[in-house]
């Protein structure tokens, strides 16, 4: 269900209403990544109605942003009791804020029986020092994963550059959400770091 922020003095009773959980979407017309982002987030919206989103657009109310940090626009922001859990910039997917926000995945605890495994794969290059720093970043958080050198698997590359239209290395799978570079913030995400 979106809502989009008339007044600044509205936000608190917005907050209130969905005290337990809300995500917020800061927005600028101005701001072509913005405007492809709102038609994602109205995307996950149609497919997520029972989740409050409140679309906040900065050219038009000034103080909320800074309220919360809020630098780039577009940012994504959770709010579970008042306090920020998951910050997005950038233009995202409605499937990646669908597995972000809906629960596909529950946070991963870091003991007990329940663990929740990820199917990680690493795409990496030979004299990559960002795809070093992804796979110790991995190992350091007990995330196991699958190592692929597309300089040594001609099809894992070409199949890469399909799904990525790029040959950068590192790119990182994470159950199928695929990440361009050393990102730890979107790896953080998704694996519920």
């Amino acid at each position: 269900m979106i809502e989009w922020l008339k007044k600044e003095k509205d936000f608190e009773q917005v907050k209130e209403k969905n005290n337990k959980f809300l995500i917020l979407f800061f927005y600028a017309d101005f701001s072509s990544a913005a405007k492809r982002s709102l038609s994602e987030i109205k995307q996950f919206s149609k497919e997520n109605k029972q989740l409050p989103i409140c679309i906040i657009d900065v050219g038009k109310i000034t103080g909320i942003h800074n309220q919360f940090g809020v630098e780039n626009i577009p940012t994504v922001l959770a709010l579970q009791k008042g306090k920020v859990t998951k910050k997005i910039d950038g233009v995202e997917s409605a499937k990646f804020y669908s597995y972000v926000f809906a629960g596909i995945h529950s946070a991963r605890p870091k003991t007990g029986k329940n663990i929740v495994s990820h199917r990680v794969i690493v795409y990496v290059g030979p004299g990559c020092p960002a795809c070093a720093s992804a796979k110790t970043y991995l190992q350091r958080q007990g995330i196991r994963f699958r190592e692929i050198d597309i300089s040594r698997d001609q099809y894992a590359a070409e199949r890469l550059a399909r799904r990525s239209g790029q040959m950068a290395v590192p790119q990182i799978d994470i159950d199928g959400h695929l990440i361009v570079g050393f990102d730890q913030a979107k790896i953080d995400t998704l694996l519920s770091i």
